[in-house]
């Protein structure tokens, strides 16, 4: 929790150096769009690891806990993982139309 704050507050004390009056307006629409693009694909890379991570952990620990239980949790667990996945994958398919424009 204290690293995704620091992130968020890095990211925020970063903005002030966008307010200053830029010398030309050529490529600042493309800087935009990459600077967009490297945050979207940053945090739908991390969520998706994360959450897939959960996951993970939380299947071994239901089979640690009940091992007779393996055949109804792993289709389940394998539906999620799937599910999580096709996320990030809808997200690098967003960044890729969004480097189009780049």
């Amino acid at each position: 929790m204290k690293k995704t704050a620091l992130l968020i507050f890095a990211m925020l004390m970063s903005a002030s150096a966008y307010a200053q009056e830029a010398v030309s307006h050529v490529g600042t629409d493309k800087a935009m769009y990459a600077l967009g693009l490297a945050i979207m694909l940053g945090l739908g890379a991390y969520g998706a690891t994360s959450a897939q991570g959960k996951v993970g952990a939380s299947a071994m620990e239901g089979l640690a806990r009940n091992p007779q239980a393996r055949n109804s949790m792993f289709v389940p667990m394998i539906v999620v993982l799937a599910l999580i996945e096709s996320l990030f994958i809808l997200t690098w398919l967003i960044a890729q139309g969004v480097a189009g424009k780049i």
